[in-house]
């Protein structure tokens, strides 16, 4: 039997989903493939990585579903190219659809897959799926793309029609799944976590939905970590459980301050796939030059919660507990990393990517070189949250801190670890120095 293969990847969701839609509107039977990428999964260094579980569950779920419709997903794990290679041998394919991924490793993955299928004579289509806007959608009226987010945030509310938040109706298309027990190779067991050498972590995932209300009241409760003000849908976006447009729409209408979070999206995106460097390098150069101290001893002490900073503290611990993190707390906890202790925002960036179940690199990539000074913000360097201050005016009841620390208020709980007029001080002094030194060169 001739068939479609499509690639799930971050959009795990059987409804509103653009590139499945053309598959199964095609006509022509398709098969759903997911692969556990052993390029990505084999340096997981944590084998009870929160992420992978809940990938295995999302696959669990569209599986049953689909089981009911006799069809089902072919689940392998490997290296993409190399799956692909065995998968042609196997089925008779007649094109594959997936939806565009725009990470550096994605794209480069994705071009290798390509140009193996174009070998072959195989149709390989992509779609815009994850995002509202993407790539060079949304550019400056020079024909540049943006570095600051403001006026790319008022450029995309303008080019904004009612096609862009459109809704894909796959249901419509369901009959055009493929049978699978019309497919010999059809793997009909889905691989264990444990056969892939990983365990099934215990991990707390938020609901699929956020109400009108939480919406409407964003802008007020946001900034509350003690509070449900938020709505906790950032591991959905990062795996594709929901629909970015859905979202949209939703949001539309209700509250500004709740679409700009999703407009940040788009804008961490945009610079990543304009500005691939910025993985590993700062966006503004010259803070490359910035001397870090990078003190070991008190990265393991920030990476533990043990700052004496109780607002710190808490964030961490809440992270290493749970994989999450409020978001007001993230960019305390990255400022004071980059900023009290002078530790390289790189090391920071790579543990969040370690602990949080929603890591998105944009979005991590993004607010972490935010903190540090060094991304694409209007604001100057010398920004430097008091750790002390935020605590009592987003924690004031303290609910948060004692929620999250065990010992606070007790002999045991540690002394602030450094001084933060000190610090403060120090850190404008650095800064300075070496953009100065920066500017001369």
């Amino acid at each position: 039997m001739r068939i479609n293969l499509f690639w799930f990847r971050r959009d795990l969701r059987l409804f509103d989903n653009v590139g499945l839609h053309a598959a199964l509107k095609s006509g022509v039977p398709t098969l759903p493939l997911f692969i556990f990428d052993k390029e990505i999964l084999d340096k997981l260094e944590d084998k009870n990585d929160g992420r992978v579980t809940f990938i295995h569950q999302c696959i669990e779920a569209m599986q049953a579903e689909l089981r009911e419709m006799e069809s089902g997903i072919h689940v392998v794990y490997g290296s993409p190219k190399e799956v692909f290679a065995t998968l042609i041998e196997q089925f008779d394919i007649e094109a594959v659809y997936t939806n565009h991924d725009y990470e550096p490793y994605a794209r480069d993955r994705d071009k290798l897959v390509g140009d193996l299928l174009k070998e072959k004579g195989i149709a390989f289509h992509t779609f815009k799926d994850q995002c509202i806007f993407e790539k060079s959608e949304i550019l400056t009226n020079n024909d540049t793309s943006y570095s600051v987010f403001s006026p790319y945030s008022r450029k995309w509310k303008e080019q904004l029609t009612d096609d862009h938040l459109a809704t894909y109706a796959v249901e419509d298309h369901y009959q055009h799944f493929a049978k699978v027990d019309e497919l010999k190779n059809f793997k009909k067991e889905l691989i264990s976590l444990e056969e892939m050498g990983f365990e099934r972590a215990d991990i707390e995932v938020p609901a699929k939905s956020v109400s009108n209300k939480l919406i409407k009241n964003y802008k007020e409760t946001r900034d509350y970590p003690a509070q449900k003000g938020t709505s906790r849908l950032s591991v959905h976006l990062r795996f594709g459980t929901i629909s970015i447009r859905e979202l949209a729409r939703q949001a539309q209408g209700l509250g500004e301050a709740y679409l700009n979070e999703l407009i940040w999206r788009d804008f961490y995106m945009m610079i990543t796939w304009h500005n691939p460097r910025v993985i590993d390098t700062a966006f503004r150069a010259e803070y490359d030059q910035i001397p870090w101290r990078n003190n070991e001893e008190e990265f393991e002490k920030w990476c533990e919660g043990k700052t004496g900073y109780p607002i710190i503290d808490a964030g961490m611990r809440q992270l290493n507990t749970i994989g999450y993190m409020h978001n007001r707390v993230r960019m305390i906890t990255a400022s004071f990393l980059t900023k009290h202790l002078l530790i390289d925002w790189r090391w920071g960036e790579a543990y969040f990517a370690k602990k949080l179940l929603d890591y998105d690199l944009y979005a991590n990539n993004g607010g972490w070189q935010w903190a540090a000074g060094s991304g694409c913000d209007a604001a100057p360097y010398f920004r430097i949250f008091n750790p002390t201050s935020q605590m009592k005016k987003f924690d004031p009841d303290k609910k948060y801190i004692k929620q999250w620390i065990e010992e606070w208020g007790e002999e045991s709980y540690s002394d602030p670890m450094v001084d933060h007029k000190a610090a403060r001080e120090r850190a404008l002094d650095v800064y300075k120095t070496a953009l100065d030194e920066a500017k001369s060169d």
